[in-house]
């Protein structure tokens, strides 16, 4: 029997095809488990995927035929307004 090894969060957005701020965000939301030893996050990506597999609502995750997962930040309507006056002095 062979033992998971811990990887870094590089490897999880390399396996999951999305950037390492998404992978931050998903840490940040709770969405996945991490281990942080010194400042530095570990993973086992079998447990990252299942924690993704069993998500409800949120983060779109999608499984495809060949059994990869497509996964997607949800969409926000949140819209960030900027008011300010060109003449000001900033």
């Amino acid at each position: 029997m062979t033992e998971e090894i811990f990887v870094a969060i590089d490897d999880v957005a390399k396996y999951f095809a999305v950037s390492v701020s998404t992978v931050r965000a998903w840490i940040r939301q709770g969405l996945i488990p991490a281990l942080k030893l010194g400042g530095v996050y570990r993973f086992k990506l079998s447990e990252v995927e299942e924690a993704l597999r069993n998500l409800d609502g949120g983060t779109l995750v999608r499984e495809e035929a060949d059994g990869s997962l497509t996964v997607e930040p949800p969409e926000s309507d949140l819209q960030m307004v900027l008011n300010f006056n060109v003449n000001d002095d900033i």
